[in-house]
């Protein structure tokens, strides 16, 4: 009887760790042109940067004229490589962590905060040296032919900076502050909402129902989690003066930002954050749902 459960464990805990890299896989690959627009404007510094784009509209024209159609997947590899572990780990870890607080006295919506909350650092260890790589490519404004493999660029952090807080681990406490704050938004408020507003008989209305709930969790987890956003891709991109370190500590940053550039700056970036991970959100929960519950009927 044991053994029964112990494999039934296993094959759930497989099928939560296959849905979730399939939801991952799916989001990275619809939506990665506008993380790397996202990028571009956060790393950006102010009116005076002489690369600066004048609006949304202006940094797709620029990368398109200068840098070629390829350039709005800049930095592609590194998630999907990241991806499977990624999604997987967080939803996985969600679903354990809401197992571990079903066990304690917690309220049942804080529950799926909370949960949010965990999975989120434990998504941020895991994904890390991959934003790294990434958020070095992504600012790279040669054309895409030329830049650097993601190997190449991987090996040059390494040989340069070492696996450190410096290197490959470069940005980890904002990296752990984004991904944090956003599954912890994400998760309560999508599950909380859900709960509360009625299913639909009609397919069709009840797949509208969790598009709309995904969409807004994922908008709302957006909204209150970019200061980290912007915190992390300064540092772990290219610093203002070569050789000078300038952003080092998440809040640091944040307070240096603030400082410089006004309270804005540390939304830069929004919109196409927001086109990015509003829809994506939606797909990520409605690919690892149906990608769950196909699995638990066929395999």
């Amino acid at each position: 009887m044991i053994a029964v459960q112990e494999r039934g464990r296993l094959r759930e805990a497989f099928h939560q760790v296959l849905a979730g890299g399939s939801a991952g896989l799916v989001e990275i690959c619809l939506m990665h042109p506008l993380d790397v627009v996202k990028t571009r404007f956060q790393i950006q510094r102010g009116k005076n940067d002489p690369n600066s784009y004048k609006s949304l509209a202006d940094c797709f024209r620029t990368m398109y004229r200068k840098e070629g159609p390829l350039s709005f997947y800049k930095g592609l590899l590194p998630p999907v490589l990241a991806e499977t572990p990624k999604r997987a780990v967080k939803f996985f870890t969600f679903e354990q962590y809401k197992k571990l607080l079903n066990l304690t006295p917690v309220s049942a919506g804080m529950v799926y905060t909370l949960a949010g909350l965990g999975s989120g650092l434990t998504e941020a260890i895991v994904i890390n040296p991959f934003e790294v790589v990434k958020v070095n490519l992504q600012a790279q404004r040669t054309t895409f032919t030329e830049q650097p493999s993601t190997w190449a660029t991987a090996r040059e952090i390494v040989r340069r900076d070492g696996f450190g807080m410096r290197g490959l681990n470069k940005g980890l406490t904002a990296t752990l502050g984004r991904h944090g704050v956003f599954n912890m938004v994400y998760f309560g408020f999508y599950h909380n909402v859900k709960d509360i507003v009625p299913c639909s008989q009609d397919s069709r209305l009840e797949f509208l129902r969790k598009v709309l709930i995904g969409f807004l969790a994922g908008t709302l987890g957006s909204v209150i989690n970019i200061p980290f956003d912007v915190a992390k891709s300064r540092i772990q991109g290219p610093q203002p003066v070569p050789g000078e370190i300038k952003y080092r500590t998440c809040l640091g940053t944040i307070a240096t930002v603030y400082r410089e550039e006004g309270y804005f700056a540390l939304y830069k970036g929004l919109l196409p954050k927001v086109m990015r991970l509003g829809p994506g959100g939606a797909v990520m929960l409605l690919v690892y749902e149906h990608a769950f519950a196909w699995l638990q009927v066929n395999w």
